[in-house]
């Protein structure tokens, strides 16, 4: 690992442990907008990079909006959220805190219960009063439950279902038996943990998906990251002498109607080739 400053760094701790096993050959020990801004546009020590992917703060956010264009970027993720949509088989206490889990990280953080019954609804809350007396970030948290929450009372479990693809939360909780065969209907998530044993922060941590999820109802058109944000494709095109003659006519109709002159006498000379072997014969063709 390289400080930015000095070059050098040790990598054989923390995090970075298993970096050298990965393949990784460079590692700056910079953040903040200032290393957006580095890594997208170059310094001294650090050489510009094609795309910039990963969490961070408001500033980061906002820093990698700005170079977007000049470098890729794979999304611009705003506060997190969780949606946990349980039924009265989930225990209160589990998902009270659950919730509370996304709450802490942000008096921004949004948090939902899609449910089915007010009364327990009040459990939760009462759950969660109950937990907040032990958090050692309950200011962070009780902001966060009064400014973003949000419950839901829904009539079934197509409405509960319809509610979560309306919302398209980063991270969703299904606290209810039978989750896995509604899966197929959710279409907007970032990432799903389903079952009681299954709470968020085992994604956060250790579970294994990439955790850099879209936020803000971006799950509606984008996925959490992966490897595919690392590949590009390129469309590779050849054509006969054959099949261009049989497309001929359709490109050169087309060509004309957009006034685009160039675009259609490229095809004509072709097309005048294959039929005659000469491309001279057309009015306008230069000797």
């Amino acid at each position: 690992m390289r400080d930015a400053a000095d070059g050098r760094r040790n990598a054989g701790s923390g995090h970075f442990g298993g970096v050298p096993h990965l393949g990784v050959t460079e590692i700056y020990a910079v953040g903040g907008a200032q290393a957006i801004a580095a890594l997208a546009y170059g310094t001294e020590s650090i050489a510009p990079v094609a795309k910039i992917t990963g969490p961070g703060n408001a500033y980061v956010a906002a820093a990698k909006k700005v170079v977007s264009g000049d470098v890729g970027i794979d999304m611009i993720a705003g506060p997190s959220e969780v949606c946990v949509v349980a039924d009265e088989t989930a225990d209160p206490a589990m998902v009270a805190i659950d919730l509370m889990a996304q709450a802490e990280h942000d008096p921004l953080a949004s948090c939902y219960l899609v449910t089915f019954d007010e009364g327990y609804a009040d459990k939760v809350e009462a759950a969660i009063e109950g937990h907040m007396k032990a958090s050692t970030r309950a200011e962070i948290t009780t902001a966060s439950l009064a400014d973003q929450g949000l419950v839901v009372i829904c009539d079934s479990m197509e409405q509960a279902i319809q509610s979560v693809n309306v919302i398209a939360p980063e991270h969703l909780e299904l606290h209810f038996d039978g989750a896995f065969e509604q899966l197929g209907a959710i279409r907007n998530a970032g990432a799903i943990f389903v079952g009681e044993w299954t709470p968020e922060a085992v994604g956060d941590y250790v579970a294994g998906p990439n955790h850099t999820l879209p936020t803000g109802g971006t799950a509606r058109y984008a996925s959490p990251l992966s490897t595919d944000e690392f590949v590009k494709h390129s469309s590779v095109i050849q054509y006969s002498a054959k099949s261009l003659a049989n497309d001929a006519d359709a490109v050169i109709a087309i060509a004309r109607h957009e006034g685009l002159w160039a675009h259609a006498r490229s095809v004509e000379l072709r097309k005048a080739l294959v039929e005659t072997g000469d491309i001279y014969g057309l009015d306008g063709a230069d000797e």
